[in-house]
């Protein structure tokens, strides 16, 4: 039977999310915008997701402004900021997903200067080179909570008061922490969050930004008011509601889901470290309790990962093929970790519902995966 060991890139629809998106799927009709009663319906549907929304991540629901995803609002946080022309400068780090780093360069396109933020070898931050980086100009400091390949959690509490403290908004992209740990805007005093639904049991299509009132943004899409007039367009209320209740039921089962993956995942980690050639990958930072990267010296990570397909396993590779070359995951070159063990990355993301022989049986494929390409050298050696 397949196991699914890739939780970062996307989570199975919670059966309790899918029964409450299914009255907005064709039984209850009608456009939020709408002043009857059927637009009603459908605009208390959005607002209560909304609640439920700000509720996980303690902001004010005033504060949620609903996308089609983590990308869109990423997007529109780059570019609704840096439309204005008094933005000239911007720092973001250097491990960000793509949907940030590309809409950095877009802005970079348009004379925006944008200054990468490096990390360290465990691939964090420091309010060091955070305060190095930045200068009396920069409008926006972005940081992602925690990394989507390592699992590597930031100090975001520490980094925004750095960016407050130079006069600059601080954004972080909170995709893979938010439903995970709890995560809070208020606290950690950040000016806007990235949050997006299929992360933690919700529906593919929904995401949100959520924005410091004093944000000046401007919406990336015209013909409509949706949204406070930040997002155009007819709200795909099905996924909202999906959101909503994903984000509901992550308050609920907090705790108990972070417990459960991260026994799981501190199981896998010991033995894998008991393989002379895996290293794992930020081992030292505190990181996602689902989360676990590793590379396996001598191998590379396309090969890894198809062996475990395989063997009936889903994980993710930590390379990216360009123009038919494997080349390394721009993570971990920032965390100068070498092109021989960076192309053999493989991350493991557990979910609620992986088990410890699950867990177990991964060992296994491991070490015949391993065993195998060990007695191959071992034979040419003697030829």
């Amino acid at each position: 039977m397949a196991v699914y060991f890739d939780h970062n890139a996307t989570t199975p629809l919670h059966e309790k999310v899918l029964e409450a998106m299914q009255p907005y799927m064709g039984a209850v009709c009608g456009n939020p915008s709408s002043l009857h009663r059927f637009g009603r319906l459908q605009r208390q549907a959005i607002e209560q997701a909304r609640e439920q929304v700000a509720a996980l991540i303690g902001a004010q629901t005033s504060q949620v402004i609903f996308t089609s995803g983590g990308t869109e609002a990423n997007n529109l946080m780059l570019k609704g900021l840096c439309i204005d022309e008094s933005v000239q400068r911007i720092a973001v780090s250097e491990i960000e997903h793509m949907s940030l780093l590309e809409p950095a360069a877009t802005v970079a396109g348009f004379g925006c200067v944008v200054d990468q933020v490096v990390v360290n070898e465990q691939g964090l931050v420091t309010q060091e080179s955070l305060k190095q980086t930045i200068q009396k100009d920069t409008a926006l400091v972005s940081v992602m909570a925690a990394n989507n390949e390592t699992g590597a959690i930031q100090d975001i509490e520490k980094l925004a008061e750095a960016a407050r403290e130079n006069g600059s908004w601080f954004h972080t992209d909170a995709s893979q922490i938010a439903g995970k740990l709890a995560f809070s805007f208020e606290q950690t005093g950040v000016h806007a969050m990235t949050l997006s639904s299929h992360k933690f049991y919700g529906p593919m299509g929904a995401g949100a930004l959520v924005v410091d009132k004093q944000l000046p943004m401007h919406s990336l899409l015209q013909g409509g008011s949706q949204e406070k007039g930040l997002r155009a367009g007819t709200e795909n209320v099905p996924a909202i509601v999906g959101f909503g209740m994903a984000a509901e039921l992550a308050v609920q089962e907090l705790i108990e889901r972070a417990d459960h993956v991260s026994v799981l995942r501190d199981a896998l980690e010991k033995e894998l470290m008991k393989f002379g050639a895996v290293k794992v990958f930020s081992h030292k930072a505190k990181r996602l309790p689902n989360t676990l990267q590793f590379g396996v010296q001598g191998f590379d990570g396309e090969t890894l990962l198809m062996e475990l397909d395989r063997r009936g396993f889903a994980v993710s590779s930590g390379s990216a093929c360009t123009s038919g070359k494997t080349e390394p995951s721009h993570v971990l070159k920032a965390m100068a970790v070498p092109n021989d063990l960076a192309v053999s990355a493989i991350r493991v993301s557990l979910g609620r519902a992986n088990t410890m022989a699950e867990v177990e049986r991964f060992i296994e494929a491991m070490q015949q995966i391993i065993g195998i390409k060990s007695s191959a050298v071992m034979m040419a050696a003697n030829l």
